[in-house]
């Protein structure tokens, strides 16, 4: 498992495919372009322009729109050229205006001088905020990559972790024809978001196929339909297939709560041992439905064990009476 560290974007990414629908094109200061953005939350510096500059946090892409000209408008052009002096000494890796608004000419001099890149969008203040903040959050959150297949089980996103050739494949397949989806086999992308949310997906430009051993590479989609695959989920829940080991001390009554650290986020855990004769897809499944179960609040494990507690305890007493 190897984190992805280079959490930054440059200024000259938001020009790429994925945001031409965009139409952002370069108003001023092309040289700098290398800016980088650090912060995947966008802002439109309305108050800043309006004279208070700590709301402006480093690293930040900001948006100017038809409110903030407007507001613009109504200031002297003293005041205004004093406001956008003040804002172009702050750490900003670029503006973008949009809906086509013309730029304020003041405001491209002070920004070419300053090294601050401005863009112009065809597209809403909306429309540019939605999709550049999408944009950042897919590429400046903590990301990693991790040898695994997931699925999504009763709602649930399960990770089936284990050493090449357990079966973690074999065991999705028989999955997917009970009616469950594959989000990725092999490997798997997975971001950690400001929401504390770890979402996996398959990146690639060939999503949903599975390496058979003894057949080959299958396509998930094509071979049982759209439902069979899912584009990204939450892991939810993490199972690790290990052939059985003779002697080993397994987990028999899952009273304890075993975590897994994921881009330092804890994921309920699973050590699952394969032996001949054990249905692994089976156990899987009624791992995931236990789990559901545990998440509304029934722990069948700790309610067999008070139920337990209590049986002896009430033999207990029955045998002082009876002494």
């Amino acid at each position: 498992m190897s984190l992805d560290s280079d959490n930054r974007v440059l200024v000259s990414e938001l020009l790429g495919e994925e945001l031409q629908r965009l139409e952002m094109r370069v108003l001023c200061c092309e040289e700098a372009l290398d800016n980088e953005v650090v912060n995947p939350r966008v802002q439109k510096p309305g108050l800043a322009f309006a004279g208070y500059y700590d709301y402006i946090k480093p690293g930040r892409v900001q948006i100017i729109g038809e409110s903030e000209t407007a507001y613009l408008g109504t200031l002297s052009p003293g005041e205004r050229l004093e406001r956008f002096r003040s804002i172009c000494g702050l750490p900003i890796p670029v503006f973008i205006v949009t809906k086509d608004i013309p730029a304020f000419p003041e405001l491209l001099e002070l920004c070419e001088e300053a090294g601050i890149p401005v863009f112009s969008s065809t597209a809403l203040s909306s429309v540019v905020i939605k999709e550049v903040s999408y944009f950042l959050e897919e590429h400046l959150v903590p990301s990693t990559q991790i040898h695994g297949v997931l699925m999504t089980i009763y709602g649930l996103g399960v990770l089936l972790l284990g050493r090449s050739g357990v079966g973690k494949s074999e065991c999705a397949l028989d999955l997917i024809t009970r009616g469950h989806s594959l989000v990725g086999d092999d490997y798997v992308t997975i971001r950690r978001y400001p929401s504390g949310d770890l979402v996996g997906d398959a990146e690639g430009p060939m999503p949903y196929h599975m390496e058979l051993r003894g057949l080959g590479i299958v396509n998930v989609k094509d071979l049982f339909g759209l439902a069979s695959v899912r584009q990204r989920h939450t892991i939810d829940l993490v199972i690790e297939l290990e052939t059985w080991a003779e002697g080993k001390a397994y987990d028999r009554l899952g009273l304890d709560e075993t975590l897994y650290e994921i881009l330092e986020t804890p994921v309920p855990y699973i050590l699952m041992p394969i032996a001949t004769g054990r249905n692994v897809s089976n156990l899987v499944e009624i791992a995931a439905r236990n789990h559901v179960l545990k998440l509304e609040g029934h722990h069948s494990a700790r309610e067999f064990a008070r139920a337990l507690e209590s049986e002896l305890e009430k033999n207990r007493r029955q045998l002082e009476l009876d002494q």
